[in-house]
């Protein structure tokens, strides 16, 4: 498959359409993929005649499973600095969905993590299917929760955002709505018709009361969710801002909450724990802008460091699922190391345009 194929953009009357075309890699974005898509949205924004882009993608495996970081680690131990383009160019292009002008809907079904959220969440509308699984899953490879995480966890209710930040814990449909991940629920065999009908709307009298229009037609109840179920326990177990505090406070619990994210903690990088930690607690009131630079920032750092190689190493090319974290642990992970990561890159921080 060429490069050009794996996004393939149209226009069907008022509506543009991009639908994301990897499905062998589960629809994962490339750089290439990240700058194609920017290029249509910038075209479109001012295309008077496109008044509603809509977001899909093939097969029924996944959204968007993220970003290529396999590809990114690759590249990045021989060049980190060139490295982090792709993380400028998917970085601007959220900027760009979260302040387009016109209605902007993305129709999700199966898996959709790390950049896959980036390219919805920070859009308008998020039409998730019966068979979603969303996550954020980056400090188990090293990384740290990004393409606007900052701003979007802190979205979630209470401390929801900061529990599923570290964890990597997965959501299914109903609770990827409550946490504000989708905004509606349309049955998975009902996408090709809700497509159909927003291709056939008349959008003379504004695009945003076209759209609320038909998604009535075909929002059902998601059910009930569990991770709203778990709200209270979350916010209690989470509640401390400090790393190690939150740890104490899940060791000395003895529910099965408690239980299971204390073991998904002990998998994860300790270094890109702390990262989360710190990042979605004292830049809680960041703007999208405002997170999508700090988290380059941060990513900037991961770059040169090990953690990030060591995480896809063990995940995505020898898949043992075994990393060698360094360091191997909380304590060892000092405030001063992690102080370096949070430091101004200078001229290089992260320009949107």
């Amino acid at each position: 498959m060429s490069k050009e194929q794996e996004i393939i953009s149209s226009v069907d009357g008022p509506v543009g359409r991009i639908h994301l075309n990897k499905p062998e890699a589960l629809n994962a974005l490339s750089l290439s993929m990240c700058q194609t898509m920017l290029g249509v949205l910038n075209t479109w924004r001012n295309d008077d005649s496109i008044q509603l882009v809509v977001v899909t993608s093939e097969g029924n495996r996944a959204f968007c499973a993220g970003g290529d970081v396999r590809q990114v680690a690759l590249s990045g131990r021989d060049d980190p600095v060139k490295a982090r383009q792709f993380f400028s160019i998917e970085y601007n292009l959220d900027a760009v969905i979260n302040e387009f002008p016109k209605p902007y809907l993305c129709l999700i079904d199966g898996i959709v993590m790390g950049g896959g959220l980036g390219i919805s969440v920070n859009g308008r509308y998020r039409v998730m299917g019966g068979n979603t699984v969303a996550a954020m899953p980056e400090t188990g490879i090293g990384l740290l929760p990004d393409v606007g995480a900052t701003r979007f966890l802190n979205d979630c209710p209470g401390r929801i955002g900061l529990y599923l930040g570290l964890t990597g814990a997965r959501l299914n449909t109903a609770d990827a709505i409550y946490a504000g991940f989708g905004t509606h629920y349309v049955p998975s065999d009902q996408h090709t018709a809700l497509l159909n009908a927003l291709e056939a709307g008349n959008y003379k009298n504004g695009g945003f009361e076209m759209v609320n229009r038909i998604l009535e037609d075909f929002t059902m109840d998601a059910g009930e969710s569990n991770l709203k179920a778990s709200r209270s326990d979350i916010d209690r177990l989470f509640s401390e801002d400090d790393l190690e505090a939150i740890v104490s406070t899940l060791e000395r619990d003895q529910s099965e909450l408690a239980s299971a994210s204390l073991s998904a903690l002990e998998r994860m990088s300790p270094t890109s724990l702390k990262i989360t930690a710190r990042q979605l607690t004292q830049f809680s009131s960041v703007s999208v802008r405002e997170a999508l630079v700090l988290e380059y920032r941060l990513v900037s750092q991961v770059l040169l460091r090990p953690e990030f190689y060591e995480g896809i190493r063990a995940a995505l090319i020898d898949k043992d699922r075994n990393p060698s974290w360094k360091p191997a642990s909380l304590p060892d992970v000092t405030t001063e190391y992690i102080d370096g990561y949070f430091a101004s890159i200078g001229d290089q921080e992260l320009i949107l345009n």
